[in-house]
Parts: structure tokens; C-alpha cells; sequence
């Protein structure tokens, strides 16, 4: 194995590395998206409206190019915007879940989101449409948060390999007592938001940009 120094770049991530943490952001893949009218992506920011948009791929109308091109300028005016991860924060693994009952229109699917927290840093999020038509938000709530601790489950076991046992691995889901509605971090991945909301989840995830 050959010495390749400090890693800087890695599957089109651009990683700079501090006294006091790393930061991750993907500035260079967001100019070569804009380039081509691309619309993948790895960002938390927009993983919800780029994945309502992918379901309409294979057949868009004029209403989902205009949409793209909204994103795609919001990408524009945040190329610099990325995952900070500190160096101190602890290692106590928490799981966020969310659901959208109903949340598609055109079959009447709901939308379940997750994301999974290590200390203060992201680590692991998604935004998918559930498979089957529930018939309570109970149901839904119950999916997206199984959804949530089988991910939980694996991460734990990862972390034992690095001999780190924590104790305890809440999963903060709406309806409960654990959590308010106004602490949802999973809230993003769901459903769309109105403006203050959507920067107050991006601050709270970690999506910043490194002056």
C-alpha cells in the first residue's frame, strides 16, 4: 500500500481537513451538475425535492423542468455549503425519524425520513416513498421508524468493531414524549419547508459554509 498523503478529494467529495474537525463539501460536483442539468445529488439540503423530482423522470412535464432549474439555482447560490464534522462531540448514536402521511399526491403513498446522528454529526440520512398505501399515520410513523433503527442496528455494529459500545440508542420520532415537533431534524427529508424552518434544519444537521 503506497502513502497517498492527507486525503483531500474521494468519490467526487472535496475534503479539507482542520485543527478542530473535517469538512466535507462537493463544490467541484456541484459546478460539473450545473454544467450538464444534472439532477443527482448527495446532498442532505436538497435529498427530499430531488427525489419527489425522480419519480416524474421518465415522463417530465414543463411544471418539473421549472422545478429543476429552482434547484438548480439554489445550488448555485450555495456551492460552498457542506457537512462540517467536529473533532469533539461524543460518539452517542441517535436515530431522527419522520413521516409524511399521504405525502404523494398521485398514488397517495406516504414519504418516510430518516437520518442518524454521531454526537453532533450526520452521518447517515434518506428520503424514500413508502411501498404500500397506509391507512393510519400511526402505520406510517411505525414504518419509518423501523426503517430508521435497522440503520441504527448496522452503524451500532460498526461502531463495536472500533471497540465504541454506547449504551442506548434513542429513536426520536413524532408522537412520542422524546421529542417536539420543533426538534425533528428528519422534518427536511419529508416534506417541504418554509424558509426559516429549512435553515434551521440545515444549521442543526451540520450544513454549513466554511468561511
Amino acid at each position: 500500500m503506497s502513502m497517498m498523503g492527507e486525503l483531500t478529494f474521494f468519490l467526487g467529495l472535496q475534503v479539507k481537513q482542520l485543527k478542530d474537525g473535517t469538512f466535507i463539501t462537493q463544490t467541484k460536483y456541484t459546478r460539473d451538475l450545473m454544467k450538464k442539468f444534472g439532477m443527482e445529488t448527495k446532498r442532505a439540503d436538497i435529498t427530499f425535492v430531488v427525489g419527489v423530482c425522480a419519480r416524474f423522470q421518465f415522463a417530465p412535464k414543463e411544471s418539473h423542468m421549472t422545478v429543476a432549474k429552482r434547484i438548480l439555482r439554489y445550488l448555485k447560490g450555495c456551492q460552498e455549503v457542506g457537512l462540517w464534522y467536529p473533532k469533539e462531540g461524543g460518539f452517542k448514536l441517535i436515530g431522527y425519524s419522520d413521516s409524511d402521511y399521504v405525502g404523494c399526491r398521485v398514488d397517495r403513498k406516504s414519504i418516510s425520513g430518516t437520518c442518524q446522528m454521531l454526537g453532533n454529526r450526520l452521518i447517515s440520512w434518506f428520503s424514500k416513498k413508502q411501498n404500500s398505501i397506509a391507512t393510519s399515520t400511526t402505520e406510517v410513523e411505525y414504518i419509518a421508524a423501523g426503517n430508521c433503527y435497522a440503520q441504527v442496528l448496522w452503524m451500532r455494529q460498526q461502531l463495536r468493531d472500533y471497540e465504541i459500545e454506547e449504551k442506548g440508542n434513542p429513536i426520536m420520532c413524532d408522537n412520542t414524549k422524546y421529542i417536539s415537533t420543533d426538534k425533528q431534524l428528519a422534518d427536511i427529508f419529508t416534506k417541504p419547508l418554509c424558509e426559516p424552518r429549512f435553515e434551521e434544519l440545515k444549521h442543526e444537521l451540520g450544513l454549513i459554509e466554511l468561511s
